[in-house]
């Protein structure tokens, strides 16, 4: 989490260079690029109702870069990422009918009331980069929802083959944003810190860590992600939050460990 975070906002600070779109094309094509030399999944090809389930688990997963960096760059990365978390959240809740877990989304939406610009006396956020947030969210629960159908695949090529059908729906977008600019060296290198910090490190120890530990004190530990985005933030690039926007993203985090330490067939 600290891994990703940091990627995050080391990304943010080439947004001015780059675009969100052109960041979101180098993270995407070089660690697609680093995951196809080191698990060439070539070597055993998926059925042909896998590769559909691979090209939209891979469309979800660029679709969700794009639309979390663009919302990185119109609000503060802690707000965003508490928006986002909201996507794995309600595939939590949307499998269970359990009364308990309907309070994990009260909780979750009154996190987001105090988040969101709402109220007359709130914090105004840029409505794109809410919007943004929002679609990053769905796109979470449904890289989840399909990430689960190619479950039955070795994981790393899962990955590798998802992040491959990512970075071939991404990098055009970002290449129209920013142009030769995203081949200079200078940018290529900042690119690969960033995939090297969002993707290719925290899938590893992802992986490590699902192997070592529950689900549910996995997905609990997860749901800290954004109080460490904000605190990125904040250390990184000088984001502030009020008292009210913390309060928020601390219900938004107690939702999501709720719903994960209370979840059903999680051990």
């Amino acid at each position: 989490m600290v891994s990703v975070n940091a990627g995050a906002a080391w990304a943010k600070q080439l947004f001015p260079v780059v675009g969100s779109a052109g960041m979101t094309a180098l993270r995407v094509g070089l660690a697609a690029l680093m995951l196809l030399l080191a698990v060439r999944p070539w070597r055993s090809l998926p059925s042909r109702e896998d590769a559909r389930n691979l090209l939209v688990y891979g469309v979800m997963l660029g679709l969700m870069n794009l639309l979390i960096y663009g919302a990185f760059a119109r609000i503060p990365i802690g707000i965003a990422v508490a928006i986002e978390v909201t996507g794995p959240l309600a595939v939590v809740i949307l499998s269970s009918r359990r009364a308990r877990d309907f309070a994990w989304v009260a909780c979750a939406a009154l996190g987001l009331g105090l988040l969101l610009p709402l109220q007359t006396d709130s914090v105004a956020l840029d409505p794109l980069g809410v919007a943004c947030a929002l679609g990053a969210a769905f796109c979470w629960a449904m890289y989840i929802v399909y990430g689960k159908r190619v479950s039955s695949l070795r994981g790393a090529d899962a990955v590798a083959w998802g992040m491959l059908a990512a970075s071939v729906f991404a990098v055009p977008v970002g290449v129209a944003q920013a142009g030769a600019l995203l081949f200079t060296p200078a940018m290529l290198g900042g690119g690969l810190l960033v995939a090297l910090l969002s993707s290719a490190i925290p899938y590893t120890l992802e992986m490590m860590a699902l192997a070592r530990l529950p689900r549910r004190v996995f997905g609990i530990l997860v749901s800290a992600g954004p109080a460490l985005a904000a605190l990125a933030g904040y250390l990184m690039l000088g984001e502030s939050l009020t008292g009210m926007q913390w309060a928020a993203i601390c219900l938004v985090i107690f939702a999501s460990a709720g719903a994960a330490a209370t979840a059903r067939g999680s051990e």
